[in-house]
């Protein structure tokens, strides 16, 4: 049985990391850690949890950790792995981190977009980004794993087979993309107070302001063997959880909808999470409380251009039923252990 650390326990990709495991047949919880309630029951935070919920919270204390897991998931706010990370690593712990500290590359792009220089940069060298789908043979061997952003997930999956078969102009891609609300996090804000986020859609971070987009590009140059630049446009919409993104694409030559349909069922026929639409288009409900990715992709051929889009649950396979993924593929275990991928409807 792996034994695994959460640290931020108490936040929404924390939480429903926990719920995972609970049902996980070869791993567990074995600690849990909290900044601000540690010494409190996971359950007296949140009560759904029910008998699970008598686990109680310590501090992010890297000898804590150590002494009781083999692998600690960090849930935490951007730049506050960039110590503990280190500390748990030199102690022997394999981590999987949920924020951005150790996914981009490129150490000039971290500080711009994260807002100071990386100060472990040896790591952040030897961290694999950890989209299992697309990274599994280095996964399996690694001992830091950069959990992907919810949004790069999504456009991932829409984009990386047209782009990996140079059927799309890859200097002018765009995502539009729509998330939950609990893609802002627990702590309480403005933009996710009621009276302001119900009967609301609103854009924010454009013209490559975003976090993501260095991710998203990144990613998709390794697929494409060349630099991308893309065009990212979050929104956030009234829902609790669920994430949709809408990604177009110049093509390179004359490609059909069957074509390209094709080329995703040939990429993701051996992928057990990735459904590709044969018939109907993805939507977040879809996905629900799964680990699961919906795909369909259509070819507009008025102007040329391939219209691709992928479904996911921001907390499942934008967060903590990645991160389950990568601890299965970490230890040996049966890569979809303790992941639903049947959605909860209606």
């Amino acid at each position: 049985m792996v034994a695994v650390a959460i640290v931020g326990a108490t936040g929404y990709a924390g939480v429903e990391a926990f719920r995972l495991l609970a049902g996980h047949p070869g791993a567990r919880a074995t600690y849990l850690a909290s900044h601000s309630q540690a010494g409190q029951t996971i359950g007296s935070v949140h009560v759904h949890l029910g008998p699970f919920g008598e686990m109680r919270m310590g501090p992010p204390d890297p000898d804590a950790i150590a002494s009781s897991a083999e692998v600690a998931l960090l849930s935490l706010p951007a730049r506050q792995s960039l110590d503990l990370a280190p500390e748990l690593l030199r102690r022997g712990v394999r981590i999987v981190d949920f924020g951005g500290d150790f996914r981009l590359k490129d150490e000039a792009a971290y500080a711009r977009y994260y807002g100071g220089a990386h100060t472990a940069p040896e790591w952040l060298r030897r961290a694999v980004y950890g989209l299992t789908e697309f990274h599994r043979d280095e996964i399996a061997s690694a001992d830091l794993v950069a959990n992907p952003g919810c949004y790069p997930t999504a456009a991932l999956f829409a984009l990386r087979p047209a782009v990996a078969a140079g059927a799309v102009a890859t200097d002018d891609l765009i995502v539009d993309a729509k998330s939950g609300v609990t893609g802002a996090g627990r702590q309480p804000s403005q933009a996710t107070h009621y009276a302001e986020a119900d009967d609301n859609v609103w854009p924010y971070k454009l013209a490559g302001e975003h976090r993501h987009t260095p991710e998203i590009e990144q990613e998709l140059a390794l697929a494409a063997g060349s630099p991308v630049a893309a065009t990212f446009s979050p929104h956030q919409v009234p829902m609790s959880r669920g994430l949709l993104a809408t990604c177009y694409a110049r093509l390179r030559r004359p490609w059909t909808t069957a074509e390209a349909m094709a080329c995703y069922r040939e990429a993701y026929a051996a992928e057990p999470f990735v459904q590709v639409l044969e018939e109907g288009l993805p939507s977040t409900k879809a996905t629900l409380g799964t680990n699961c990715v919906q795909v369909a992709v259509r070819v507009d051929a008025r102007v040329g251009r391939l219209i691709a889009v992928a479904a996911i649950d921001n907390l499942g396979k934008g967060a903590a039923g990645q991160a389950v993924q990568n601890v299965n593929r970490m230890f040996g275990l049966q890569e979809g252990a303790g992941l639903p991928r049947i959605g909860l409807m209606p």
